[in-house]
């Protein structure tokens, strides 16, 4: 039986990303096989300062996936108690909680796949082969100087020790490549699932909509492009954001106050919908070395609908190719949304390309868990 512990940078929850993607594919795949998703941790003191109600880790459990028997999938979530400029052993004992989980689970010698670079402390306290699968290019992001410091250290023993390193972008593979063997995996889409169409979500605003799907985080998203986008757009139509939010109070009501729609999460069975019905697709993303080292899943995602696309000059939409999709710099960003408005066309017109497919990914990575590990997946 192989065993696979993934140390994840995103909780299991109804807003899949690349892990859960993989995974469970993976788990659907193989029978034998069973995944300790390790969460980032709960912060109940953040959650207080930031005058929302604090909770505990929701610990060890068992989660439910459609096609994967039961206890084959479990997440645990810790406790973070302290910050670690308090608690300076935080990771060292983050790591040993994990390792605790993973023996009352009978997980004698499992794998690591390393999302989160703070999983070092893991690779360093077991004598587990590792997978360190890049993600994002946290060395590029801005950070304390404190932060970046563990950043680098953490970084640096991952790439060193780890038995294989996975990019997902090929910005990634030139930076991390350049010193180190990597494989290049990038993101896809249930290629399936976005192509069946779905009636209009009825928290869509009527009328034209220019929308985003993704997390709505200042390290990704210009929210002042976001402002300026809103105020163009007038009576033509609406700026919709759908994705988790993590903005201060004040970022949040200057988004509001300019007509920003923020609907928040959605559940992955029901994206589609949105993206089927927006009039524009758009990308407001900041350009710099960080979002230079991204895959974005959005990218995918789009091509699938086939609606049309605005977008800054970022990884990906810049070198995608497709005559649907209109690149252009922040200054011209918000009169190219407008200008888009409302489409000339509607789902399924256009969405009819070959997208790569969750499955492909899959298969790309047994492979690379097959190297890195002591047996492999049948």
């Amino acid at each position: 039986m192989t065993d696979l512990v993934v140390l994840s940078l995103e909780a299991w929850d109804q807003v899949w990303r690349r892990n859960q993607h993989l995974v469970a594919g993976l788990l659907r795949d193989d029978p034998d096989l069973r995944v300790l998703f390790v969460e980032p941790a709960a912060d109940p003191l953040y959650e207080l300062v930031s005058r929302r109600r604090p909770r505990a880790g929701r610990g060890l459990r068992s989660l439910v996936l459609d096609g994967v028997a039961p206890e084959r999938l479990w997440a645990f979530q810790p406790t973070k108690l302290l910050p670690r400029r308090l608690a300076r052993n935080h990771d060292v004992r983050a790591a040993r909680a994990v390792r605790r989980v993973a023996r009352r689970l009978g997980f004698r010698a499992p794998l690591l796949w390393v999302n989160d670079p703070a999983g070092a402390a893991l690779l360093e306290l077991t004598d587990w082969p590792a997978l360190y699968d890049i993600t994002d290019d946290w060395l590029e992001a801005e950070r304390t100087p404190a932060e970046h410091a563990r950043l680098v250290r953490d970084e640096a023993l991952l790439m060193d020790r780890a038995a294989e390193v996975v990019v997902c972008s090929p910005g990634l593979a030139r930076t991390k490549g350049a010193g180190r063997p990597v494989t290049l995996i990038p993101n896809a889409v249930d290629v399936a699932a976005y192509r069946i169409p779905r009636g209009r979500p009825s928290d869509l605003p009527a009328g034209p909509v220019a929308l985003y799907l993704g997390t709505v985080h200042p390290d990704r998203v210009d929210l002042d492009l976001c402002v300026a986008t809103a105020t163009a757009l007038r009576d033509r139509g609406r700026l919709v954001l759908v994705g988790p939010a993590p903005l201060g109070p004040g970022d949040a009501a200057r988004l509001a106050g300019t007509g920003v729609v923020l609907l928040g999460p959605r559940h992955r069975d029901d994206v589609p919908a949105y993206l089927q019905h927006a009039d524009v697709l758009v990308v407001p993303h900041v350009v710099t070395p960080f979002t230079d080292s991204l895959d974005p899943i959005k990218l995918y995602e789009y091509r699938a609908v086939g609606r049309p696309v605005v977008s800054t000059p970022v990884a990906g939409f810049r070198d995608s190719g497709d005559p649907r999709v209109t690149v252009i710099d922040a200054a011209g960003f918000p009169d190219a949304v407008a200008r888009a408005l409302p489409a000339s066309s509607r789902f399924p017109e256009g969405a009819d390309e070959a997208v790569p497919t969750w499955a492909d990914r899959v298969a790309q990575m047994r492979e690379v868990i097959a190297r890195a590990g002591r047996g492999s997946l049948r």
